[in-house]
């Protein structure tokens, strides 16, 4: 017998407080790194905020893993997510951008100025 996934008692739009836009999100991506600095938890947070600090306070996610750790969607997350780095409880990276394709000719005047050494 398989285990099913459980399904969520809370609907995603309640953790957001049923927001379904905001101003400070525009900065955040899928993979925008999270990381809390804070040994202590912030007081006063809600539980899903809570959720989300704890489950960072080991080391950094993305959003797109602390989304799939919480069982949210990623944009419920982002809401999460931003609504603490405003607090001061978590700071957010940009991604690393993905490395350019290094340039052909610069590999083959390298080879050759490689084998000149012999």
């Amino acid at each position: 017998m398989t285990a099913t996934p459980r399904r969520r008692m809370v609907p995603a739009y309640l953790a957001t407080g049923g927001r379904s836009s905001r101003p400070g999100t525009k900065g955040f991506e899928r993979l925008t790194v999270l990381f809390a600095d804070r040994a202590d938890p912030p007081d006063a947070l809600e539980p899903e905020h809570r959720r989300l600090w704890e489950l960072l306070r080991p080391g950094a996610l993305t959003v797109v893993e602390a989304a799939a750790h919480l069982r949210l969607p990623v944009s419920a997350t982002v809401f999460l997510a931003a609504d603490l780095v405003e607090s001061g409880c978590l700071h957010a990276r940009a991604p690393i951008p993905r490395a350019q394709q290094t340039d052909r000719s610069i590999v083959e005047r390298l080879l050759v100025g490689l084998r000149a050494l012999r």
